[in-house]
């Protein structure tokens, strides 16, 4: 499919100690040979040479060292060559040119992971984790990846796959033989208990899926309060700066305001908000209307309430607006009182808030799991989603009395959605989709 020899600059073209230059295919080797001063042709696999980039006039473009594999034992199963070069803009670049003037074709975005998926080296599901571990941004995140890297989600489908393609086939034996009398014919009384176990493990899988999602992207965590509560100085306590405006004027946060912290294991996406109460000020009202519209997406509420006066109707409102949320009820200003009920009390402006760091940590830390098989790409999940969807179907075709041959139609489905996680049953204009949004040079 591939008879094309590709190359791409594989590190971050900035100023740097290090770039890397990779190239990919049948002529790898031979065209880095053509503005390479030492002879490499006959080089053995997983082998550096020391030498000089060398330009038409033999003159040295840049010291360099150059790896040599060989395929098939490699990323892409091809010949692959990669020049460690120095890492300047400038100089990276005008390798590269070398490399593309001598034959080779600009790598697409992803095209290397994507010839490592056609020449099945990886599944697509490990095409996915190689791209999860670059956009990782916490230790959960490259866990996960590094486990999908390693074949986790194969693990955890396949035993699924199996279960629906012996139940195909006991099927598709009763259609073509029903005259063996020593082949077991496979009733609706009999696949409809197996189908309800297939649906729990799915619905395990499931619910599993969101603490991946969490685990990958952070959880989305929004501060809301009345104006004046300490909100801002919250926010600048938990990120450890002074991102956001802090006066004693009521009203001062009119945006959302945006930073990350990492506590324990999970990642939160932190969103200061505008204080939520009755207002005439017309730029302040499209914050308050910003902040209803976070509020309902977030996953974690963290309810500011000023812990130095007795709770109001708009305190009170507020709780009760964020009640079926996941929320964690702080009360600030805990500095200007010498006693304080139970709670969570936390003095934001002399940066006191251990309270609430470790009430955050306890309440995710068993919700973010690295040490089993996650699901962690939108794609899989709704891959999934559909099998269950499928099946369901054939449930209730069962439980209606259809035969086990009709019911067959949507098992299939299901297997074959199944299938699709790991690029066994694939469209190429998705698969083509899915390795675009890589970066260039993977």
């Amino acid at each position: 499919m591939f008879d094309t020899t590709i190359a791409a600059i594989s590190t971050a073209l900035a100023p740097g100690a290090i770039s890397i230059v990779r190239v990919s295919g049948e002529d790898a080797i031979s065209i880095v040979q053509s503005i390479f001063n030492k002879d490499i042709t006959k080089a053995k696999s997983y082998t550096m040479h020391y030498g000089y980039i060398i330009d038409e006039n033999k003159q040295p473009v840049d010291e360099v060292l150059v790896s040599i594999f060989r395929a098939p034992k490699t990323y892409t199963r091809e010949d692959i060559v990669e020049i460690n070069c120095h890492g300047g803009v400038y100089i990276t670049r005008k390798i590269l040119t070398m490399v593309l003037s001598h034959g080779a074709q600009m790598a697409k975005p992803g095209e290397f992971t994507q010839r490592a998926f056609y020449h099945g080296r990886i599944d697509l599901s490990q095409a996915e984790a190689v791209e999860d571990m670059i956009e990782a941004t916490n230790d959960t995140a490259s866990n996960m990846a590094i486990q999908g890297i390693r074949g986790s989600v194969a693990e955890l489908i396949k035993p699924l796959i199996e279960d629906l393609l012996n139940i195909i086939a006991q099927i598709e034996v009763n259609i073509d033989y029903p005259e063996y009398e020593d082949v077991a014919q496979l009733t609706t009384e009999e696949l409809l208990p197996m189908t309800k176990t297939w649906l729990e493990k799915i619905d395990a899988i499931l619910a599993r899926a969101q603490s991946g999602q969490l685990a990958k992207k952070g959880i989305d965590t929004i501060l809301v309060g009345k104006p004046n509560v300490g909100k801002s100085s919250l926010l600048n306590a938990l990120l450890e700066e002074d991102k956001a405006i802090v006066t004693d004027i009521a009203g001062t946060t009119r945006d959302l305001v945006e930073g990350q912290i990492h506590i324990g294991s999970a990642q939160f996406n932190l969103i200061d908000t505008a204080g939520l109460h009755a207002s005439t000020d017309q730029i302040e009202q499209i914050g308050i209307q910003k902040t209803q519209e976070k509020l309902k997406q977030a996953q974690l509420v963290i309810v500011v309430l000023d812990g130095s006066k007795p709770l109001d109707a708009e305190d009170q409102k507020l709780l009760d607006q964020t009640k079926e949320k996941t929320r964690l009820i702080v009360y600030n200003k805990k500095d200007k009182l010498e006693t304080q009920q139970e709670g969570i009390w936390i003095s934001a402006q002399n940066h006191e808030i251990e309270p609430l760091l470790d009430a955050m940590k306890q309440l995710f830390e068993t919700n973010v799991v690295n040490e089993h098989p996650l699901l962690s790409s939108e794609r899989q999940i709704g891959l999934i989603q559909q099998a269950k969807q499928d099946m369901l179907h054939a449930k209730e075709a069962m439980e209606m009395g259809v035969e086990p041959d009709l019911v067959e139609i949507d098992i299939q489905s299901a297997h074959d959605h199944l299938k699709e996680i790991f690029g066994e049953v694939h469209r190429e204009d998705l698969i083509d989709t899915l390795f675009s949004k890589f970066c260039l040079g993977k």
